[in-house]
């Protein structure tokens, strides 16, 4: 009988039943924000449809939506913040971890990762007051004046800005990626290097050869967690990127996000059908954040396999 009920009251079938429900309330939550945000904004995908995704209006009077200019916005913004962040990054994380190993590596990582604790509205009001003018006064004009060839740099100077929106995108998440670089570099095995070195390889080639390559599926990931941070922030880029619905191939031009536009025009939507909508930005940023995590995930398990046949 003691033995029956010790079976029944058994102490670790209780820890793995704990733990299930604790693991398998993650999902329950995501399909539960996701199924709110479909029912929530039913009405504006069952009267747009597809065309919703590239549609440049954006009129409530008229009750015409569509999400194309935010959408350019978040992918370009974001994939500018990479451009800037991801060599800055790795750089300062290869220096930290590979080439000065003295008290000073310490301080600096200290002060990169303070970076992380900013709040964005801080960033929003450096970027509008300090950076906006800088870029203005000197960066946009020598830009312009020499490179103005290009679409790209076509245009006024103008201090909110796609420029400004993605140099701050870039500080932002500039933490992210150094530190988990960071991390991924310390784990990798020291007579990796030592075998480097051993052959006569210089720092550069010790990197090169030596940690790079089983380092590469964590750096991946570290980058792909920066972008997402990047997509979804709110705040910070809604402070300075003009928040103008319109797509335009020149930096210096203002534009607008799927999170900037619901932080400025959810609480104002005028009608169901606009605050439907409203909801359909929000699903539309949920998927394009799932899609780059899945996309992520694939390529890290393809170069971990890859690296495992060599």
């Amino acid at each position: 009988m003691v033995s029956v009920v010790k079976r029944k009251f058994n102490p670790d079938n209780m820890f793995k039943t704990m733990t299930f429900v604790m693991a398998l309330i993650i999902p329950i939550i995501f399909c539960a924000i996701f199924l709110m945000l479909f029912w929530e904004s039913f009405s504006s995908i069952k009267a747009f449809g597809l065309h919703f995704l590239v549609n440049s209006n954006w009129n409530p009077v008229t009750e015409n939506y569509g999400a194309l200019p935010y959408i350019y916005g978040t992918l370009v913004s974001s994939l500018l913040a990479l451009i800037i962040a991801v060599p800055l990054g790795l750089g300062c994380s290869i220096y930290l971890t590979e080439i000065n190993k003295s008290k000073f590596s310490e301080y600096l990582a200290t002060m990169v990762d303070l970076l992380a604790a900013i709040p964005s509205v801080v960033y929003g009001l450096w970027g509008i007051f300090v950076l906006g003018p800088f870029l203005v006064d000197y960066v946009q004009p020598f830009l312009g004046r020499y490179f103005g060839f290009l679409p790209i740099f076509q245009g006024s100077p103008m201090g909110l800005s796609m420029m400004t929106g993605s140099i701050i995108l870039a500080i932002m998440i500039l933490p992210t990626i150094t530190a988990v670089s960071r991390e991924v570099f310390q784990a990798v095995p020291n007579n990796l290097r030592e075998s480097a070195r051993a052959l006569g390889g210089t720092s550069l080639e010790v990197v090169q050869l030596a940690v790079l390559p089983p380092a590469i599926s964590g750096v991946v990931g570290a980058v792909i967690l920066a972008l997402g941070r990047a997509v979804g922030e709110t705040m910070a880029i809604t402070m300075v990127i003009g928040n103008r619905p319109e797509i335009s191939a020149s930096i210096f031009a203002p534009s607008y996000t799927l999170a900037s536009v619901i932080a400025n025009e959810f609480a104002e939507a005028s009608s169901p059908m606009n605050l439907s909508a409203m909801f359909e930005i929000g699903i539309i940023l949920l998927l394009i954040t799932v899609i780059i995590n899945g996309l992520a995930r694939l390529l890290i398990w393809k170069i971990a396999s890859k690296n495992r046949i060599q």
